[in-house]
Parts: structure tokens; sequence; C-alpha cells
């Protein structure tokens, strides 16, 4: 079984929670696009995990884990992750993490062209993490990066790394005016955080092939969501890789295969981290109060996320191009605040109504369009069955469903690893 978990709005809808949730039923997990400007969140007996590069499937010992070529690795990151778990009792090891040899590596360059640039634009700015992401893709498809698989070749890695640094320094040094990039200091940052990391480089695809053939079961993670996806989203509010499931056998080194499922992840109401149009978005106090019940912070950057209704029309786009056949709703628990929830059925965009998700320029002038639901105001968090919901909870999952036009197969009604209920289950 090959199977992809994937976002279906903005991001940061609880993937990491449900592949911590599937694991044990998969023998591989694999991060197929993204770098550490996104964060999986983990509760389970062990505390609370944020994962930014590794696979959730970390926290499963008898999980492999993959870092396919579609990623983009920043090496001291993904170091400092590696120890943080080792502290809490995780080993990771080469039997249980494999890197591409194809990855890209994400060098300090590309994090202060990202930060340079950022500034530049003011208020006009993309909502970047600041973490080398749209740069080191960008070096990426002009082909001068620099890929994990050239640590283990360091004869030739200072003349393929100087002639880089002396053309980055054209923009970095003479462009935005900032103190030149030096060889030097970084090979000796490669040597630090990268001569660690050699056990674990490989050939993904062949370990990969092998285990398609023997017919394991395979988890494709995914980072972000589909309104993120650089060609789907909303640009150039994206982020720089392709989010979606498509993707998913590419990024890991399998291009052949094909999927077997594909769950979409969204939350019961809506969240956003970074700049663009976001149409259910809650203002003030009613904003406020929905960030605070749901902990809306994002797990990469700390910043508090934006918050608001759940979005049909975006939520119905998002299914559709990430070709979901069945869902995880989280944090459902969260709503349970709410006397009445209001849902964005629809937009109004130049005083016609459409339930349609625009793209472009259109999306920027539409105003959302609200029903709203019998909230529940009890607690929910002990429910394990669907018979333990209460009726109005059930019904606002089927309003979900019926107007998504996808199968809700999962609901999460907390943070730990138990508190889901699978829908299909009697």
């Amino acid at each position: 079984m090959l199977t992809a978990i994937v976002g279906i709005n903005w991001g940061d809808e609880g993937k990491g929670r449900m592949v911590d949730f599937l694991c044990s039923q998969y023998d591989i997990v694999v991060r197929y696009q993204g770098g550490n400007n996104a964060g999986h969140t983990v509760v389970n007996e062990r505390g609370k995990f944020i994962m930014n590069l590794l696979p959730s499937g970390i926290l499963h010992p008898s999980t492999v884990n993959v870092m396919g070529p579609g990623m983009v690795i920043d090496l001291e990151h993904l170091c400092r992750e590696i120890r943080g778990l080792a502290e809490k009792g995780i080993k990771v090891t080469p039997a249980n993490l494999k890197i591409s040899h194809q990855a890209t590596i994400c060098f300090p360059y590309h994090v202060r062209q990202d930060i340079l640039e950022e500034e530049r634009l003011g208020s006009k700015k993309y909502g970047s993490t600041r973490r080398g992401i749209a740069p080191v893709y960008a070096d990426k498809y002009i082909k001068k990066g620099i890929r994990m698989g050239d640590l283990l070749y360091p004869e030739t890695l200072r003349e393929k790394l100087d002639s880089i640094v002396q053309w980055k320094n054209l923009l970095i040094h003479k462009g935005y005016n900032d103190r030149p990039i030096a060889t030097g200091e970084m090979l000796q940052w490669l040597q630090i955080n990268g001569e660690p990391l050699l056990p674990f480089i490989c050939d993904v695809s062949d370990h990969l092939e092998k285990a398609v053939m023997e017919n394991k079961n395979i988890l494709f993670e995914a980072q972000l969501g589909a309104l993120r996806d650089i060609d789907y989203g909303i640009y150039p509010y994206t982020t720089s890789s392709t989010t979606l499931a498509s993707f998913a056998t590419t990024g890991a080194g399998i291009p052949w295969a094909k999927l077997d499922n594909i769950i979409g992840i969204m939350k019961a109401y809506s969240s956003c981290v970074g700049e663009g149009p976001f149409v259910a978005e809650f203002f003030g106090e009613e904003g406020s109060r929905l960030r605070e019940a749901g902990g809306e912070y994002g797990a990469a950057t700390g910043r508090p996320r934006r918050v608001g209704a759940f979005d049909i029309p975006a939520s119905r786009y998002g299914i559709k191009v990430q070709g979901a056949n069945e869902i995880a709703l989280t944090k459902l628990d969260v709503l349970s605040y709410l006397e009445k929830i209001p849902v964005c059925v629809a937009y109004e965009i130049d005083g016609e109504i459409t339930d349609r998700f625009p793209t472009g320029d259109r999306l920027l002038k539409a105003k959302p369009v609200f029903e709203f639901m019998d909230g529940w105001q009890c607690d929910i968090s002990s429910c394990r069955k669907k018979e333990d919901l209460p009726a109005a909870a059930a019904a606002y999952i089927r309003f979900i469903e019926e107007r998504t036009e996808c199968r809700i197969r999962y609901v999460s009604v907390g943070a730990e690893r138990d508190a889901i209920i699978d829908l299909a289950m009697a």
C-alpha cells in the first residue's frame, strides 16, 4: 500500500499527527518535498515533538524514514533536530533514517538571501519563514545547487562550491551590499554539520524500489498544503516546491510508482501562517479566542497563525488538486466553546456569489458568505467512537463532508496519539 498524507488548505492542518497515528501500519515514511520551513507537531506518550525536516515516522522504532530527492536540507538544522530527539531517548541511526544523495543542501547564504529580500520588500513581503527555502529551490532549478551526494566527494566539492560562492556574491555582496560570503567559511560549515550525516546518505531509490517490489507499505508525508503549492496555490504567496500528492513518488525517488490512497488533512476551522488572501479570516476578539483555543502558533516559526471559519470553496479546491479520496478532519474539539459555528460556504466577488475557488487577482476581491451551524458546547476530547459524539458535532462533520464532496474517515478530538475517531469503525 502506497499512501500519501497531504494538506488540503494552507498548511499546518495536522499532517504530522496523522502520520504518527497511522505509522504502525506502514514500514516506511518518506518526506518528499520542502525543507525546515514548516513543522509537524506530534504528541505521544514520550512528550511533544516538533519535526521540521525529519519524517514524523522517526518516533516509531520499527519504521524506516526517508528524506527524498525532492527535499532541501539545512544540515545544521537537521543535526540539531537529531540531537534534540536523542536527548529525549529517540535513536536516529542509518538503519531508521536514509537521506537521498540527490537532495539539495540549504546553505547559510540561502538564509541570508531570503532575509535580505524580505527586508527589501518591506510591506510587500511574501511572508517567508526566512529559512532560505525559495533561494535554495531557485538555485536547484538553475543548476547551481550542492547536493547531499557531493559531501561524499570532497576532492571536487571545493571547486563546485567556490564557483557558486563567486556567483552568489554578485547578488549578496554587490547587489544587497551585504558582507561577502567566503568559500572557506562555507566549507567549514559543511565539515561541522555534514560529516555527522555522511553515514545516512545513500541512493534511496534503490531502497524504495526494493520495498515496493516486496509489497511493503509506504507512507508519503507532505509539507504545507495545496493552497501553498508553487503551481496551484495562491501564487506568489506559496512555498517553492510542489506540495501535491501527484509529486509524492517523484519527490521520494520512485517516479514510476503509483499511489493507492491519498488522505487529505484539513482542520475543522481554517488557519494560515504567512501573507496572502485568506477569505474566511477572523479578526479582533473573534480571532484571538479561536487562536488561543487552538494554540495556533507556527511550529517552525512561533508566529501567531491567522485563523478563520472552515472554508468550503478553498477546501473543495484543495481536495480536487490533491486528488484526495478520504479526509482526516483535525482539531474538532477546539470548536467546543462556540454556541454557533460559522462556515464559509461561498464567496462574493464583484456582487456575484460563487462556490468555486478563484485564482489570481479575483481571489483578492472575495468576501466570505457564511452559514451557521449549532455548536455542542461540551468537552468531546474523550470521544473515541462516532456514537460518542454529540449530535451537533456529528451534524457539523456531515455538513462539511457533503459540501466538500469527499468522505471524512478520521476525526481528531485532541492532540494525543489516540484522540482520533475512525468513522469507518463500527
